[in-house]
């Protein structure tokens, strides 16, 4: 996925209000800017680090741009706009780059399913039946370690959707977690058990009840992303 048109660098002056961010370019332009992240933003959004935005002509938008990349304090690129994992994941998957999840006839997206009014990111079609898939984008890293976490703040959507991928799984249908890494620098994921204990035990509930789990990392610079390899889940 190459960013169109190219980002353009800045520094982080504040986010507020969840949606908002405050940035000063390097040629001293104050912009406000669209945050397109609804989590904590943990280690990408420390005052005064780098971040690259794409800015948009439209004048029917409110705001000039949409914060998409974060340096964090380890030097690691974060992609912070998580509309962009999904992206991210299908085309891999059109591609043939999700290895576990290659050779189905039909891609679906946002298809309702399960008892909590859920709707799954996609449902692949295969001659076996369908495939549920649920992803979710990871930025949370930390010092002296490659391993990332999920999530950054208490998710109680992200533990319903377990439930939902865990009912699956014991009815007979594949279901799928994908833990997209939008973190250059990674080798694997783990729960953020102290941060969200509850979804932790959701997630080990799933995964013995029979949910699929996945973890792929993406290859990030300011110019692309790309869905790059397989991690592994820590559990």
């Amino acid at each position: 996925m190459r960013f169109a048109p190219e980002l353009e660098e800045a520094r982080l002056l504040r986010r507020y209000k969840r949606f908002l961010a405050d940035i000063e370019t390097a040629g001293g332009e104050q912009l406000t800017i669209h945050c397109p992240n609804t989590g904590s933003m943990l280690n990408c959004m420390s005052e005064g680090c780098r971040v690259w935005f794409s800015r948009s002509d439209d004048p029917k938008r409110k705001l000039p741009g949409t914060w998409e990349l974060s340096e964090t304090p380890q030097g690691r690129l974060a992609c912070i706009n998580t509309g962009r994992a999904n992206r991210l994941v299908e085309e891999a998957l059109l591609a043939g780059g999700v290895a576990e999840l290659a050779g189905f006839a039909a891609l679906r997206r946002e298809v309702a399913y399960g008892v909590e009014n859920s709707r799954a990111d996609f449902r692949l079609e295969f001659a076996a039946g369908p495939v549920f898939v649920e992803v979710k984008s990871v930025t949370l890293g930390f010092d002296a370690t490659p391993v990332a976490a999920f999530p950054d703040a208490v998710t109680t959507r992200g533990a319903k959707h377990l439930r939902e991928l865990a009912a699956l799984a014991r009815q007979g249908t594949r279901a799928v977690l994908l833990y997209c890494v939008n973190l250059s620098g990674i080798e694997a994921v783990r729960p953020a058990e102290e941060i969200d204990p509850a979804y932790a035990a959701a997630l080990r509930e799933a995964r013995d009840a029979g949910v699929e789990m996945l973890a792929y990392g993406a290859d990030i610079d300011v110019s692309e992303i790309r869905l790059s390899r397989p991690l592994r889940i820590e559990l």
